[in-house]
């Protein structure tokens, strides 16, 4: 009895969200290598051709400048993502969105990336993110291309269902009998039974191995949806730290002004005091905010390595740093949230690893239902033959 109301379960959570993680499925596999397919599919946007430059990158602020007056006023850049290789552009982004708009063309009132050789001010690319194909697969993703209010909410408890899925189908796929035929059509494919048998035993098998992966990507999936959830998580994490969630105080002498603007001697000494960091951000605040803030990540990659670097607007003095080693358990584990749901966490092998399962867990919705379909004639074939 227990069984067949668990296969209850799992049969109509399959049926209700099937859609929904099979496009979650296939856009995560996308996704998951956008970092490296956006360098080959735009090395115009991306890439300098002139590697042998020998000279400092201009001023933050004159780039800055030079990539606002390519939007104009009405397109107020938010954000900057520095690389310090030679090779690369740097992008200011200009993004506003609506959070209680309908659709994905509603819910960006604008949304532009600037590439900037920073070496020659130069604008190399203006692109329109809002119509970017990985953008496109990451709000399809995110919220189905509904809009954060309504399309946020269908992913997260979508997601929720999938975690009853995983859960439910291991314990459906228990095995009778840990030997023989049985045990080896639990973990292996026979591929000389018949479709229909075979449809089955892929539906079993790949659910199996998908479990653990697949509950990771669900997990850190509803920590993105779920603000209570992410704080639970958190909180419960934190209890087994001992590690405080303090930022480090430094005490060092104001830095030397090379430049007029504050931002500017900021961001070159977080770049001299980390030489070998793959990327830095920037987010520009208001000019009554308290502070300067830039995020330097050691690999480009992967957001969980980083060190913030606070400083006082006014005088460039770096008052503390806060790193990503420093937090306790929770906290660390929620910066690598993304690493972890994206597979960058372990860098290429780890991404290989997240797009096969990706893979797996959008084609558990296709056999799921075509196990239904094949049922549903079978039984309609029965009563068919009863009424004859």
């Amino acid at each position: 009895m227990l069984k067949k109301i668990i296969l209850w379960l799992h049969k109509w959570c399959g049926i209700i969200t099937g859609i929904v993680v099979f496009i979650l499925g296939t856009t995560g596999c996308i996704y998951t290598f956008q970092d490296e397919l956006k360098l080959w599919a735009y090395p115009e946007k991306y890439m300098i051709s002139d590697t042998s430059v020998t000279v400092a990158p201009l001023p933050l602020s004159t780039l800055l400048s030079n990539a606002q007056n390519s939007l104009g006023k009405d397109q107020k850049i938010t954000r900057i993502d520095l690389y310090p290789a030679k090779n690369r552009t740097w992008i200011f982004r200009a993004l506003k969105t609506d959070e209680t708009a309908f659709g994905h063309w509603n819910y960006y009132s604008y949304f532009k990336r600037v590439f900037i050789n920073p070496y020659t001010g130069k604008v190399q690319h203006i692109e329109n993110s809002k119509t970017e194909f990985f953008q496109l697969m990451l709000q399809l993703h995110l919220n189905l291309l509904l809009g954060k209010k309504y399309g946020h909410p269908i992913v997260g408890w979508s997601t929720t269902l999938f975690v009853l899925i995983l859960l439910s189908g291991i314990i459906l796929w228990w095995p009778k009998k840990w030997k023989g035929k049985t045990l080896r059509r639990s973990l292996w494919l026979d591929t000389k039974v018949k479709w229909k048998r075979l449809n089955h035993d892929l539906h079993n098998v790949i659910g199996f191995y998908s479990l653990l992966v697949g509950l990771i990507f669900a997990i850190t999936g509803l920590l993105f949806t779920f603000p209570t959830f992410k704080n639970i998580y958190i909180n419960a994490f934190n209890a087994f730290s001992k590690t405080e969630n303090t930022a480090k105080a430094v005490h060092n002498a104001p830095l030397p002004l090379r430049y007029d603007h504050v931002q500017d001697n900021a961001l070159v000494y977080a770049m001299a005091q980390y030489p070998r960091a793959e990327m830095l951000s920037i987010r520009l605040k208001k000019e009554s905010d308290q502070e300067i803030d830039i995020q330097v990540r050691r690999y480009e990659k992967r957001t969980g390595v980083f060190h913030w670097l606070y400083f006082d607007p006014k005088t460039a003095h770096l008052t503390h740093v806060k790193s990503g080693d420093q937090l306790p358990l929770g906290d660390k584990l929620a910066t690598l949230n993304f690493d972890l749901h994206t597979g960058s966490i372990g860098g290429l092998i780890t991404k290989v690893i997240a797009f096969i399962f990706s893979l797996f867990c959008a084609s558990l919705p296709i056999t799921g239902y075509m196990i239904w379909l094949n049922k549903s004639r079978k039984k309609k074939k029965k009563k068919l033959s009863t009424k004859c």
